[in-house]
């Protein structure tokens, strides 16, 4: 499946419009907390760890998406957005949404 940020994709013209889809991935108790802690420890470096833990929230959010727009039918996500948030005082959610579509 092809997924991108841009409203369309060169030489594909868009045949049907499936419709938004989302995934969603939150990261559980203490992680924003214990991420804002070790930036305070890590000043001028990178935090693997926590690094790590973003990078797979992203990737768990971008499947979730492509699995729902593969079920609508779709072979395409145009204008993926990720987005970051504190849910509550402790978790983090990963959203990425776009449009599904079908491409010819």
């Amino acid at each position: 499946m092809i997924v991108t940020t841009t409203p369309n994709i060169e030489g594909r013209p868009i045949r049907t419009y499936h419709g938004i889809v989302v995934g969603e991935a939150i990261m559980g108790a203490n992680v924003v907390r214990d991420f804002f802690a070790s930036v305070t420890d890590v000043i001028g470096g990178r935090s693997g760890a926590y690094e790590s833990k973003l990078q797979d929230a992203r990737e768990v959010a971008l499947k979730e998406m492509q699995d729902r727009a593969a079920r609508m039918g779709a072979n395409a996500v145009v204008g993926v957005d990720l987005d970051y948030e504190v849910v509550g005082n402790s978790m983090l959610m990963v959203s990425a949404s776009g449009t599904a579509v079908s491409l010819g």
